[in-house]
């Protein structure tokens, strides 16, 4: 979403609640459940917590003045609240483990297809669905950063802002999911070279 266009949804929702509420789901709502998908890798888990984090936002929105609707930044925004969902859904699990959700393989056909022929399909589903489970296997102070910033694409300053850290923290939590990745994904490649 370009500046202006992130303007104009802003000042809408300073305008009218309600139907710049409208916007905000319709523009956002891919974003989140895309979030939400990766960190849970269960799509009917990444449905209920995004709705739960639209849920959040607007009662939220309800009690911001028309100034500090104008002011916010909309998709970091909503991805603080995402995360922040996401890690009480995880502090909710870790007491009642019977919640945990459903397996990676529901969530491997959500990575974008390039058309390749039968042969390249199957071993880029294969590669897909090793990275899909590599990703939640990550710790969930990796996966998060890995996730909004690769998966995505946000800046490393949006990141931050999500994540409620310095910039620097962004991009170290980043490279270090990465590494993580690289491990679990080959571990021959990962060894460090000296």
């Amino acid at each position: 979403m370009d500046a202006n266009a992130e303007r104009q949804l802003t000042e809408l929702l300073a305008v009218d609640l309600d139907d710049g509420f409208t916007e905000l789901v319709r523009v956002h709502a891919r974003a989140v459940y895309v979030y939400l998908l990766r960190v849970s890798g269960s799509p009917a888990e990444a449905d209920d917590l995004g709705q739960d984090t639209f849920l959040r936002a607007y009662t939220a929105l309800r009690d911001y003045g028309p100034q500090r609707r104008a002011e916010l930044r909309p998709r970091a925004w909503l991805l603080t609240i995402a995360a922040n969902v996401w890690r009480n859904h995880l502090r909710t699990c870790s007491r009642r483990p019977a919640l945990v959700g459903a397996p990676v393989e529901e969530s491997q056909d959500v990575w974008a297809d390039p058309r390749p022929g039968p042969q390249e399909r199957a071993v880029l589903a294969d590669d897909r669905q090793r990275l899909v489970a590599a990703l939640l296997e990550l710790p969930e102070h990796h996966r998060t950063p890995v996730v909004l910033r690769h998966v995505l694409g946000l800046s490393y300053g949006e990141v931050a802002e999500v994540q409620q850290c310095a910039i620097g923290t962004a991009r170290a939590q980043v490279s270090r999911g990465l590494a993580g990745l690289r491990r679990m994904m080959d571990p021959d490649a990962a060894e460090p070279r000296r």
